[in-house]
């Protein structure tokens, strides 16, 4: 058990106050704040700034790409949708899925974290796109939503 100071670690601990913890705590707050350290004294020697800092211009452009209220919540549904879809479909074939649409990780790729041929891996794609159009169709805009998903396909 090491004792530590609270104020060391918080700066809402406006006086001392003293903690016994595990050795493992205290060296992960250790190495926490050694690393903010770093990281502060690294942004000054860079000079990196926040997209926040200064009229925050750059962050209203980031933020305000879409002016409309109805165009976000358009997305969130298509979101919403894909994720449903994808559980929907057997658990291999949805991380199958994820991964290769998703994530952009190759067929190869896929068939070798997993030990499987890269057929096996094609088809179970294929599979999966063609549940994904038949779960779509029970809404109104299947291909059109599968081409935003994988845009390959």
């Amino acid at each position: 058990m090491v004792t530590i100071n609270l104020r060391d670690y918080y700066p809402w601990y406006t006086q001392d106050e003293f903690v016994d913890v595990e050795d493992e705590v205290a060296a992960a707050l250790l190495a926490d704040k050694r690393y903010k350290r770093t990281h502060a004294r690294q942004r000054r020697r860079n000079k990196v700034y926040a997209l926040d800092a200064g009229d925050g211009m750059e962050a209203r452009s980031i933020v305000s790409y879409d002016d409309s209220p109805e165009r976000v919540l358009a997305m969130m549904e298509r979101r919403c949708q894909i994720c449903q879809a994808l559980n929907s479909l057997p658990e291999i074939q949805a991380q199958r899925m994820e991964a290769y649409c998703v994530f952009g990780i190759s067929q190869r790729d896929i068939a070798n974290a997993e030990g499987v041929t890269k057929g096996a891996v094609s088809i179970s794609i294929t599979r999966g796109l063609a549940a994904m159009k038949k779960y779509y169709e029970k809404f109104n805009s299947g291909v059109k939503l599968l081409s935003i998903f994988c845009p390959d396909k």
